[in-house]
């Protein structure tokens, strides 16, 4: 038992400590980006699934004799795009080949030029400053428990 982190969580020579903390805030950004790309799947799944739902609520409305309602709902509203042109999936393309994509790709590149490629590296020395060295539960790494 070692009781200290692996290699890959270990600050790389020389670097200072408000290098580690850019690159941990860039890092927490991602994080949120991350989310918000959940978020926007969500919200392409909710969409169309609500979309496919109007099929139903159509039938319903042509079976109670309302066809005007039904043909407006099916003709105005069933497959409409929602945003000009787009439909969620194209959003949702835009977005991952865009803003996402560069992005992500900032982040790594700012990790690899400054941390040799080191992920999570803030957090990592916060958990090396907070845990308590030899008791349960605190273990530096898996190996360590």
């Amino acid at each position: 038992m070692t009781d200290r982190p692996d290699e890959a969580h270990r600050r790389p020579d020389g670097v200072d400590d408000t290098t580690v903390a850019a690159t941990g805030k860039l890092s927490e950004a991602l994080e949120v980006i991350e989310r918000a790309r959940g978020h926007l799947y969500a919200f392409h799944q909710l969409t169309g699934g609500a979309d496919l739902a109007l099929d139903e609520a159509v039938g319903l409305f042509r079976d109670a004799g309302h066809a005007r309602i039904a043909d407006r709902i099916s003709t105005e509203l069933i497959g409409r795009n929602v945003l000009a042109g787009r439909w969620t999936f194209q959003i949702i393309e835009e977005y991952d080949d865009g803003y996402y994509a560069l992005f992500r790709d900032l982040e790594r590149a700012a990790r690899d030029e400054l941390l040799d490629g080191r992920r999570h590296l803030y957090e990592a020395e916060m958990k090396e400053a907070r845990r308590t060295r030899g008791a349960p539960g605190h273990s530096a790494t898996p190996e360590d428990s």
